[in-house]
This record gives structure tokens, C-alpha cells and sequence, in this order.
């Protein structure tokens, strides 16, 4: 079975954007990393939507479905609801799950650094 990214894209009111982030980092991401059920995240800026807020994507990798899936259905749901609580219509979140078929670096075959 592939590993799964979970992305989470939030677009961010830039009145709320600091304090968001700040709370992010230090608050929801450890809580959603303390499950247990993802290896790893990362956070990103989209640097082409700006128009109406600060976009980020915020990406966590599960090794296995099935550890998706009970985040999923134990965790998300109260996460979630901290989050829009505390930040109401300051932030539009959409989520996407993606099967990683494939991964490389710069060392794939064909591939040069240059």
C-alpha cells in the first residue's frame, strides 16, 4: 500500500494571518502530529492565490490508509472543530487526500542536479 498525503489548503483572512500561523505551528499541528498516525508535515505558502488572503497548504503523510482512516474518524472531527471555533469565516480550508505513487530526487535515473 502507497502512503497517503493528506493536504490541507487554508485561505487565510490577512487580518488573522500571524496569529493563525503562530497557532498552527505551535498548537493544532503538534496536536494533529501527537495522534501518532502521520510520519511527517510541512507547511506551505501558495505564492499564487493572494487576492483575497494568504493561502498555505498544510501536508501530513500517513505510512499507511488505515492510519488515515482512524485519524480520520477518532481525531479530525474535534481537531476541526477547534480550528473553525477559533478562526470561524478568518479561514477557508479545503482538504485532499493523495495516494503517493511515485517519489524521486535528484538522484532518479535521467534526473541531473544541473
Amino acid at each position: 500500500m502507497n502512503r497517503i498525503l493528506y493536504n490541507v489548503t487554508c485561505s487565510v483572512s490577512p487580518s488573522i494571518e500571524s496569529e493563525w500561523y503562530e497557532w498552527m505551528l505551535k498548537q493544532h499541528i503538534p496536536d494533529v502530529m501527537r495522534t501518532g498516525l502521520f510520519a511527517d508535515f510541512r507547511i506551505c505558502r501558495i505564492r499564487e492565490y493572494e487576492e483575497n488572503g494568504v493561502t498555505y497548504a498544510i501536508q501530513y503523510t500517513a505510512t499507511h490508509m488505515d492510519d488515515f482512516n482512524e485519524y480520520m474518524n477518532q481525531h479530525a472531527p474535534k481537531l476541526q472543530h477547534e480550528h473553525q471555533s477559533k478562526y470561524g469565516e478568518g479561514v477557508v480550508a479545503f482538504r485532499t487526500i493523495l495516494e503517493i505513487l511515485h517519489e524521486g530526487s535528484v538522484s532518479f535515473p535521467g534526473v541531473s542536479a544541473n
